[in-house]
């Protein structure tokens, strides 16, 4: 999809995050404090992204998880200052935030730092009808 098909598809703000590698506020976005089970996927193209399952109150305002269901690209970002490790979607190449080696020990210590506005959240009971039934088994104990 090219740009000005993306730009009538998303908001201004996910089309800043994912397309111009911006970031949406801490503590005011979408998923920050979401705690229902489910999946999320690319905004842009629908790719699975994280399950519930490794979401995790970080305190840190975006949502955060300690794993990927599957690997994404990795970039260095050396932008403001910094030096950091960006993540992207592999399918549709949307910004989706940061990995940090700040998460929880006991899960491999990794944090991947997601904008809200680069994701869509699907709860567990609308998987199969939007078409994800495959990664029901992902939230069976």
């Amino acid at each position: 999809m090219d740009k000005s098909e993306l730009k009538k598809k998303l908001t201004p703000l996910q089309f800043h995050v994912t397309q111009e590698n911006g970031t949406e506020r801490a503590f005011a976005n979408e998923y920050w404090n979401n705690h229902q089970i489910g999946l999320y996927v690319d905004i842009v193209s629908g790719e699975p992204l994280f399950t519930s399952n490794e979401k995790f109150d970080s305190g840190c305002g975006w949502p955060s998880f300690t794993k990927p269901i599957q690997p994404l690209v990795q970039k260095t970002d050396k932008t403001f200052g910094m030096i950091r490790t960006e993540v992207r979607s592999k399918t549709a190449d949307s910004h989706l935030g940061h990995v940090f080696t700040d998460g929880p020990r006991d899960k491999g210590g990794l944090r991947y730092c997601i904008n809200s506005a680069a994701m869509r959240f699907i709860p567990l009971e609308e998987l199969e009808k939007e078409g994800y039934g495959q990664y029901l088994a992902l939230f069976k104990k």
